[in-house]
């Protein structure tokens, strides 16, 4: 398999995975919730980042996009697999545990606010560690974005509940965690974030696309 096909299933599964592991952590109880969360993501990465780029977010995906690392067709591609995959890991999340027995309440000011901010550092991240010419083939990336998550997790979880990602979600609201009046808030923040994160990318890098287009021309 090759291609979209093989990439929007890398990105379906490890999402899967991702938010299955999100729910498992959350229902443990354990103060070290926001630690597991950010390793899990860390290792989902190191493992699918050669087949997809390990984006497991749509927000991530729209940064990507708006950098020029993705084609309309994969993105589109991306958006569906990780909604789906975290929907799906709520569905069988359901299985195991009981749904939340109340959804969490959130401030919509502040919490916009954070979801906002922390999806910017982590779109950021992504950008410059996984997908920037200037630091291609590193060994950092997979841990610099596990450990993004773990600090927002960590630092405005109880604020937001620390989403930062509308497949994470998605997936959280299906199993009860997050209450369905507030997705429209986990969709709307993290997507502000990361087009903010892709200019600034644009902005001072700008000789990344010029080597884009150097390459899409060799090739």
């Amino acid at each position: 398999m090759s291609g979209t096909a093989r990439k929007a299933i890398a990105e379906a599964l490890a999402t899967f995975l991702f938010v299955l592991a999100i729910i498992a952590a959350v229902n443990s109880g354990s103060p070290l919730t926001p630690l597991a969360i950010g390793f899990t993501l860390m290792v989902l990465v190191y493992s699918t980042g050669h087949i997809s780029g390990a984006h497991l977010n749509p927000a991530v995906s729209v940064g990507v996009f708006l950098r020029g690392g993705l084609s309309v067709v994969d993105f589109v591609a991306y958006l569906v697999a990780q909604l789906v995959g975290g929907a799906l890991a709520a569905l069988a999340a359901l299985t195991v545990w009981p749904a939340g027995e109340k959804a969490m309440v959130v401030e919509v000011g502040p919490a916009f606010l954070v979801e906002t901010l922390f999806t910017l550092i982590l779109v950021w991240v992504v950008l410059n560690s996984a997908t920037s010419k200037d630091t291609a083939g590193n060994s950092f990336y997979g841990l610099a974005i596990g450990g993004t998550v773990f600090v927002g997790a960590a630092t405005v979880g109880s604020i937001s509940g620390g989403g930062f990602n509308p497949a994470v979600a998605l997936g959280l609201a299906v199993s009860g965690h997050f209450a369905w009046g507030s997705l429209w808030l986990y969709f709307a923040a993290p997507v502000v974030g990361a087009i903010i994160a892709a200019l600034l990318f644009r902005l001072l890098n700008s000789d990344d696309a010029k080597k884009i287009a150097a390459e899409e021309t060799a090739g």
